[in-house]
């Protein structure tokens, strides 16, 4: 980021734009209008170039070229289901600097988004419409046949698909927080995020409310004329404007197949995902990556820890460094790891604070690692980016420092097993719940608390995002949902010294219910000297799948049953005199959409049962949580 602005600073010097100068010296207080001279300056445009798929449909692209350059240039694409057209934010930020730094840089409103054609889907039909648009850019004059993709969220989600089939042009990728692109991976079955464990997240609810648009306006289909529909952009917007939803209220909303039907929206995505179980054979029918499907592309991958799919992220990581379809792409996966919620490098820095925690001097040159891989790849600099790069760069929590490993886990991690146990009465922080590094003994009192849907336990930060302001992610204390007492606690003693953990934190649980079908949520808790309780990650598991999301069972009445949830990726120093905590509860609302505790088709449902739950932590049916602390 220094280096962007001292460069945009000696551009401003040359011009002799006093504002752009001013401007440049902070490169955060940068206005939109500004940054649009310097684009001007420096690049021609093609705009509203409508790229024909082999369906006939034709997408709204833009393309920034470097002026007075000559011969074949790398081209970096972006690929959006959002505004992008007015160039704004990071994408304005992204087209200025890779035009300086000799790239094209392409914009492509996704199928049926803005003045593309077609109806749009989740992802924007990538295993073709991103095939199809590789292949027309590497057939271009201006194109050198190797195109990088790049992109944040949504704009990172569509490469994943895109790189299992390993299109010859596509020769390096940058996908940042892209964990919602990732069907089955691993352990992980969450559908494009849509499920953890089995447990449907409402943030995809108040997204689709802003994206999907089924009464969208389009262009007339006989507007065939290039430079008339540029103009027809230049006028005009088509982003939709619809009413302000109160978010908090509406997510309480039952049956929550109904939600946003009841706003008065038509049939469209969330009634067709909404009826889908975590195993449905559809999801393997959309853009999603699934496991089976390959891997061809050198990828730079940014993901952060308190982001909504920082687990299938990784996971996806370590499976592209093993897939083989393609060795040269499987031996050139690099992941970098940043303590901030989704979408959040341009907030590293000093004095960073995710949530109410301060984390430190945060600082990563996240532009020069871009661009470094993109010249790598894209212009052969075989300098660009070091063979001596760490393939994991990671930051430690509590230490607050960054570090580097060869693979993740890092190597020198190592299982520690931690029992919940009690003497019957873990429920809240006022119980005698305890994590112990000694087995339980026989007949060790189980713990049980009462879990009422219509009451459930509160959302207080961890890793979501894309949700209305529901939830705010980060590190917050969670001492105000624990002293609930249909909250478990289990806390260690102090450690007398510091404990490094970094990987996949699993958990499993002996449970029993009166209900047919419930929850089981879990928290990784970090408690500081003065009892702060910083969540340090969260997981949740519908009980119905415990034997398969391909086999849903419901509970038998007092028959103790295993639940294993979707791992917790995390890096975090537990300090010394802090003490390690691990939450039990069976809601975790409103980033989960609570259970009912019927059995039956929960998200059809408007009534609910109160269920009566147990954690079992004897002998015979233990109870822990393993983290992979470095040795």
């Amino acid at each position: 980021m220094k280096k962007f602005a001292a460069t945009l600073t000696a551009l401003a010097l040359l011009a002799g734009d006093a504002t752009t100068l001013a401007l440049a010296q902070d490169y955060a207080k940068y206005s939109p209008e500004a940054m649009e001279r310097e684009l001007a300056r420096i690049a021609g445009k093609q705009l509203s170039v409508m790229v024909p798929m082999r369906d006939g449909v034709r997408l709204s692209t833009d393309i920034y070229l470097p002026k007075n350059a000559t011969g074949r240039l790398p081209v970096i694409l972006w690929k959006t289901p959002y505004n992008e057209g007015k160039l704004k934010g990071s994408t304005q930020r992204y087209v200025l600097e890779s035009v300086k730094r000799g790239y094209v840089f392409i914009v492509q409103s996704e199928r049926g988004r803005y003045f593309s054609e077609g109806d749009w889907q989740i992802l924007g039909n990538p295993q073709t419409d991103g095939y199809d648009t590789l292949s027309w850019i590497a057939q271009q004059p201006w194109s050198n046949g190797k195109v990088g993709t790049l992109g944040c969220s949504s704009s990172a989600e569509w490469q994943l698909a895109l790189a299992g089939l390993n299109h010859p042009a596509h020769a390096a990728m940058v996908p940042m927080s892209a964990g919602a692109g990732i069907g089955k991976v691993g352990r992980f079955q969450e559908q494009g995020n849509w499920y953890t464990g089995g447990v449907p997240r409402n943030l995809f609810f108040v997204w689709l409310y802003g994206v999907d648009n089924p009464l969208r306006a389009r262009l007339p289909a006989a507007i065939q004329d290039e430079r008339l529909r540029a103009r027809v952009e230049a006028y005009n917007d088509l982003h939709p404007s619809k009413p302000p939803v109160d978010w908090n209220k509406q997510v309480r909303h039952l049956p929550v197949d109904q939600m946003l039907s009841s706003l008065g929206e038509p049939p469209a995505t969330f009634e067709q995902f909404i009826g889908r179980s975590p195993a449905d054979q559809g999801w393997r029918q959309g853009g999603l990556y699934h496991e089976g499907m390959g891997w061809g592309v050198p990828a730079l991958w940014f993901n952060s820890w308190y982001d909504v799919s920082i687990g299938p992220n990784l996971e996806l990581f370590n499976h592209a460094r093993a897939a083989g379809t393609d060795k040269e792409a499987s031996a050139n996966q690099y992941a970098v790891v940043a303590p901030i919620p989704h979408c959040a490098y341009s907030r590293m820095g000093p004095d960073t604070t995710v949530g109410a925690r301060a984390m430190g001097d945060t600082s990563f040159d996240v532009d020069g690692a871009v661009y470094g891989w993109f010249d790598r790849w894209l212009k052969g600099d075989a300098k660009a980016f070091p063979a001596s790069t760490p393939h994991v760069r990671y930051y430690e929590m509590g230490a607050n420092r960054w570090q580097g490993a060869s693979t993740w886990p890092p190597q020198n991690a190592r299982p520690m097993r931690l029992y919940l146990r009690s003497g019957g009465r873990a429920n809240s922080l006022h119980g005698d719940g305890r994590l112990s590094m000694e087995a339980p003994a026989a007949g060790e009192a189980p713990d049980r608390y009462r879990y009422d849907p219509m009451n459930p336990v509160q959302t207080i930060g961890g890793g979501d995002c894309c949700n209305g302001g529901i939830v705010v992610p980060g590190a917050f204390d969670q001492r105000p949902v624990e002293v609930r007492n249909d909250v478990l606690v289990y806390t260690s003693d102090p450690l007398p010294q510091a404990v490094s953990v970094a990987g996949f934190v699993d958990a499993v649980l002996k449970v029993s219910s009166n209900a047919k079908d419930t929850d089981f949520a879990v928290k990784l808790v970090d408690v500081a000297p003065d009892g702060t309780a910083w969540i340090i990650g969260d997981t949740i598991f519908r009980a119905r799948y415990r034997n398969g999301f391909e086999r849903p069972e419901p509970l038998k009445a007092g028959e103790v049953a295993t639940i294993r949830p979707s791992p917790i990726a995390t890096a975090i120093q537990f300090g010394a005199g802090h003490r390690i905590r691990v939450e039990v509860s069976s809601s975790n609302f409103p980033k989960f959409v609570r259970n009912l505790n019927t059995g039956g088709p929960n998200e059809r449902e408007k009534d609910g049962v109160v269920a009566d739950n147990a954690l079992h932590h004897d002998a015979a049916n233990p109870s822990y949580i393993e983290l992979p602390v470095l040795r």
